[in-house]
């Protein structure tokens, strides 16, 4: 018998909408008791906020997951189920796009169980989040939000059992044990397996979260050891698993779709005639589309259906289109840089504001000035947008790699005027997300064609749709002064911050970030100085624009650990030195900004903290050995920043030849990410931001010419390739404390990544690169 309430089968997901879901709905983070929200919950099972994962309390610290739609849900009725054959059954209901955790969630689960990991698996939960809780998988937060709760439910379902054991012996439960699959009576020795009590135990009431023992740390088989692969891995590297574009249904279509060139364009007069000539070729529709700015709904324009993706690809490019280009037609990168670099030449709205900036730069005996810049850029996951939607009468259903699933299901019911109980969306692996995946506009497209033609329709997005038609990274300019006194000490810091914001996808009129987006790097600062102004001028969008792994954390950490090695350089310090110094006492920073963002994280729980910010300047300074000594044309640099509420510092050494070739001999990162779960995904994580992060530094940009972005594949927006990856990556975790929250893991690694290759490639060659991606600009 199952604990499970609803057995069967079942898939997964996540959400990013700017409405309701995601970290853009914490825009202000209040203190908020665990009775309050428990007050305002009727979830069978409890609503818990969080308690450390080192430790056998049970309520010691709030994270901000009460503050997500839906909540936490900790029930084992919903994610455990046990069979008569003992095995266990638990469900993963964040999506699994690279990071494991589809993996670790149930992981912590089976751990709490006593469960026999090798007589687990693992089920991906659909889009439910009454259900199941928030599903958002975004923001690097589900470890730090859900490690608590999934040892509960694993405590819970192991009580459960331990009670249908003492119950059929007839001896106190304080007699009984969980150990490896079996219920042990430790007077008699007697052993019932899980599989024999799952009858039993099903009828057993939920035990109240305040009377849960969890497992004592020093007795974990599974956390923290870093020896469990995650559960997909044999399908992924055997080529079985099943990706979006795996999905097959009887009858299905297959769609592309030719959409406006330019954001907010609109279709004038499409000619279907010799797209229709195309074998395979079935039909020519015109596709709904929403005026920009509209959220995530679809941009429109011409669907060609055809019995394969192949067919109708060569039915798209014999399409006869003509597009009103309308407002952004005028849009050009090099123009707009101008415009965003004079924006913060000039005084911008004041963000953060502690002394007198102003009156500290003018009588500062030698002021620094540096100007960064960073263009938009694309996610290019290697799995492009596909969805594929079944849609009949007022009932849908959707196959898609989303990291919202919830957020998809709700789009999806709203977009077709349909109860969201009459939606089911599967989650299927994902091949990349970084972001892009938290909007569902490629489900939509394929929604509105299945109700249209009365058929299943997969809709396919290929490279170009994705690089020419996706939601962008930000262009961002960013400007530092930093007022030195005679000693070189640093006594003023102005940052003006200038960058179109996420905000505008949702909003006509946007000209400033949201404060989600300031609090990346900008108003959260966290250098010891006296006098700081952080600014942020206007600037309007052009494109679409959404979350990107990083996000803001990205052109600020850029700016502000490029700075960091420029001042050194200006008063001969070394890198490291000069870092430490800015970074000043080990305190806990509260910057004079009104509803500072951090994350959704309330303050008390996660603070900015510099002790742990120097902890992994100190660590990675240590173990990458700083100030060795390197060969000619070798430099090595250094940069550190708080995003996603964990610290993470990275040594970059780099060799650069006389033809300006560059290479990267080594890494060194050191993070503390809090208490974790499988250090193998931490290091996983970390590599792959080492790649990507040299990725976006050397070869990233996406620019606009006549409104329409003018790269289109892998041949002019680059990744590197394996042989362009740093040849060694060695990654540091720090120890966490006894009562140390969990925090991310997947975004934070990228923002330090690029400043720390500046830094080096000035230490090698001498020249200082301000402005992204390096391009040539090291050929001799």
């Amino acid at each position: 018998m199952n604990f499970i309430d609803n057995p069967g089968k079942l898939h997964d997901s996540e959400r990013h909408g700017f409405e309701k879901h995601g970290f853009e709905k914490h825009i202000k983070v209040e203190k908020v008791s665990r009775r309050s929200i428990l007050k305002g919950l009727g979830i069978t099972g409890g609503f818990v906020l969080a308690a450390p994962v080192m430790s056998r309390q049970a309520l010691a610290y709030e994270t901000g997951a009460g503050k997500m739609p839906h909540g936490v849900v900790v029930d084992p009725r919903v994610f455990v189920s046990v069979g008569a054959d003992g095995i266990v059954t638990i469900i993963g209901h964040r999506s699994e796009m690279g990071t494991g955790v589809r993996t670790s969630l149930p992981l912590i689960v089976a751990e709490e169980m006593e469960a026999d990991w090798s007589r687990v698996k693992v089920q991906q939960a659909h889009g439910d989040e009454v259900k199941f809780g928030n599903q958002d998988t975004d923001g690097s937060r589900s470890t730090r939000h859900y490690l608590i709760p999934m040892r509960q439910i694993g405590a819970s379902a192991r009580t459960m059992l331990e009670q249908a054991a003492a119950k059929r012996w007839g001896v106190p439960a304080t007699e009984v044990k969980a150990v490896n699959h079996e219920i042990v009576h430790s007077a008699s020795g007697r052993k019932l397996g899980f599989g024999e009590l799952a009858a039993d135990a099903a009828k057993e009431s939920v035990p109240a979260i305040e009377g849960l023992k969890l497992k004592d740390p020093k007795d974990f088989r599974y956390l923290t050891k870093g020896q469990v692969g995650i559960v997909d891995l044999h399908d992924i590297t055997t080529g079985k698993a099943r990706y979006g574009a795996d999905v097959r249904l009887p009858g299905m279509k297959y769609a592309v779709i030719a959409r406006p060139p330019v954001t907010g364009g609109k279709l004038v007069s499409f000619d279907p005639d010799a797209a229709l000539k195309v074998p395979g070729v079935e039909k020519v529709m015109k596709v709904q589309g929403w005026p920009w700015p509209s959220k995530f709904q679809p941009l429109g324009g011409v669907a060609v259906i055809a019995r394969n993706t192949g067919a109708a690809i060569k039915g798209r490019n014999a399409l006869k289109l003509v597009w009103d280009d309308g407002a952004n037609a005028k849009y050009d990168s090099v123009a707009y840089r101008k415009e965003l670099e004079e924006a913060s030449r000039k005084p911008g709205l004041v963000v953060r504001q502690e002394g007198d900036a102003d009156a500290a730069l003018k009588g500062a005996d030698k002021v620094i000035v540096g100007e960064y810049y960073i263009p938009h850029l694309a996610h290019v996951s290697m799995e492009p947008p596909v969805a594929v939607a079944d849609v009949k009468g007022d009932k849908a259903e959707i196959w898609a790699p989303v990291q919202s699933p919830g957020g998809t299901r709700d789009d999806v019911a709203k977009t077709l005027g349909i109860p969201e109980g009459n939606v089911t969306v599967n989650v299927t692996l994902l091949g990349g997300g970084f972001g892009r995946k938290s909007k569902c506009d490629f489900a939509l497209e394929a929604a509105l064609l299945s109700k249209e033609l009365g058929t299943p329709v997969k809709v396919q997005w290929t490279r170009e749709d994705d690089i020419r038609n996706g939601f962008l990274h930000t262009v961002s300019a960013e400007r530092i002064e930093a007022g030195l006194d005679k000693s070189g000490k640093v006594i003023a810091w102005r940052h003006r911050s200038v960058a179109p914001s996420i905000a505008s996808t949702f909003a006509a009129g946007t000209l400033h970030q949201a404060p989600f987006e300031i609090g990346m790097g900008l108003a959260d600062m966290p250098f010891e100085i006296a006098n700081i102004s952080c600014e942020n001028p206007e600037s309007a969008a052009h494109t679409r624009i959404g979350w990107f792994r990083s996000v803001s954390n990205i052109p600020r950490a850029f700016a502000v650990q490029s700075m960091v090695g420029e001042i050194a350089q200006a008063t001969g310090r070394d890198q490291k030195d000069m870092l430490l110094e800015l970074i000043g006492s080990p305190r806990i920073v509260k910057p004079n900004v009104k509803d500072l963002w951090n994350y959704g994280e309330p303050q008390d729980s996660y603070p900015i903290d510099t002790a742990r910010l120097r902890k992994v300047v100190e660590l990675v300074a240590e173990k990458g050995q700083w100030g060795r000594q390197v060969p000619k044309g070798h430099g090595l640099g250094i940069a550190v920043h708080r995003s996603f509420v964990s610290y993470i510092a990275t040594i970059v050494e780099v060799a650069v030849d006389d033809k300006g070739k560059l290479t990267i001999p080594r890494v060194d990162t050191a993070i503390d990410c809090g208490t974790y779960v499988n250090p193998e995904r931490i290091a996983s994580q970390i590599e792959g931001a080492a790649i990507m992060g040299l990725s976006l530094a050397k070869y990233g940009e996406i620019s606009f010419k006549e409104g329409k972005v003018q790269q289109k594949n892998f041949d002019d927006f680059q990744v590197v390739r394996i042989d362009e990856s740093p040849a060694v990556t060695n990654v540091y975790i720090v120890p966490p404390g006894p009562d140390t929250p969990p925090s991310g893991v997947g975004e934070p690694g990228v923002p330090p990544f690029a400043p720390a290759l500046m830094n080096a490639i000035f230490a090698a060659t001498g020249k200082r690169i301000r402005s992204l991606p390096i391009g040539k600009q090291l050929e001799a």
